[in-house]
């Protein structure tokens, strides 16, 4: 798992970093990621890591350039992780025909229909694969201070690999948050395509890995610091996507306040990365909170 340097650049006095290896979690092929180091690290100070998962379509590269969150973990000292969406260059019949399903489309779950099981494995690549080759790489992060957040089906695989790591009593994110987040995929028709297509069990294994849903109702009374915002404009909202208030109520029955949960309907605003930029900040400093305490 040896790491290839693809390109850095100086941004905010530290370093957008692009590497490339090949991932055993994806079935040998080559994975590209970046990670930004700020100066803190650069000058040989462990610092915390905040993984940021991007949507449908995206790849490493989208939110690292337009997310408005370097010049924030900049100022907080934080490193940020930007992986790819899913395996690429697998060959599988039918991974490109569709652009919410296979290429650009991995849903941050390990597939368990044989046909897509070898290489789409995000979740395992995300939570086990990329930290494990930070840490053989000897880079400045601190791996006992870790977050997540993530964009659309990146907020559905931030609040899921969140919910699950605090389930299983693994605890690996401190806090968790999303912009548009596929909140309720097993009742959305992006969810339904993706787990119908990757998982053996369907929608009833989703159900019980793969929907913040229906996860956050089984933690009672396990503490978290979850961060949600979506925009009242935003198209994939408005045609039933996302369903955040499926995951508030949900939330709130469970017994999680406005301060353990906070869902944050923003008038006026989209899907686009103008929506991101503008909150990107408060979702950093957000996170910086738990990671630095």
């Amino acid at each position: 798992m040896s790491l290839e340097q693809l390109s850095s650049n100086k941004v905010f006095d530290g370093q957008l970093i692009k590497y490339k290896f090949k991932s055993a979690a994806l079935g040998g092929l080559d994975a590209q990621f970046n990670l930004f180091l700020p100066a803190n690290a650069l000058a040989g100070t462990k610092v915390p890591l905040l993984t940021y998962l991007s949507g449908l379509t995206c790849t490493e590269d989208n939110a690292a350039q337009k997310g408005n969150f370097l010049g924030p973990a900049a100022k907080e000292g934080i490193a940020i992780l930007f992986p790819d969406t899913s395996p690429r260059g697998a060959g599988i019949e039918g991974e490109t025909d569709s652009w919410d399903f296979g290429v650009g489309a991995g849903f941050y779950l390990n597939a368990t229909n044989p046909k897509w099981a070898k290489h789409y494995n995000m979740l395992t690549h995300v939570t086990l694969e990329l930290p494990q080759v930070i840490e053989a790489a000897s880079l400045p992060i601190d791996l006992t201070r870790q977050s997540i957040f993530g964009h659309s089906m990146g907020g559905h695989g931030a609040l899921t690999l969140y919910l699950s790591s605090v389930l299983g009593g693994v605890k690996q994110y401190r806090s968790c948050s999303a912009f548009a987040p596929i909140a309720n995929p097993t009742n959305c028709p992006w969810g339904q395509k993706a787990f119908s297509g990757y998982l053996q069990g369907g929608i009833e294994e989703a159900k019980e890995k793969y929907d913040a849903t229906e996860l956050i109702k089984k933690l009672g009374k396990e503490p978290v610091h979850i961060l949600v915002d979506y925009g009242t404009a935003d198209n994939f909202y408005k045609n039933g996507q996302l369903l955040p208030e499926n995951f508030l109520k949900a939330a709130r029955d469970t017994g999680y306040d406005e301060v353990q949960v906070r869902v944050r309907s923003q008038d006026g605003y989209d899907h686009s990365y103008y929506f991101m930029s503008t909150f990107g900040a408060d979702h950093v400093h957000f996170h910086a909170n738990f990671l630095k305490a």
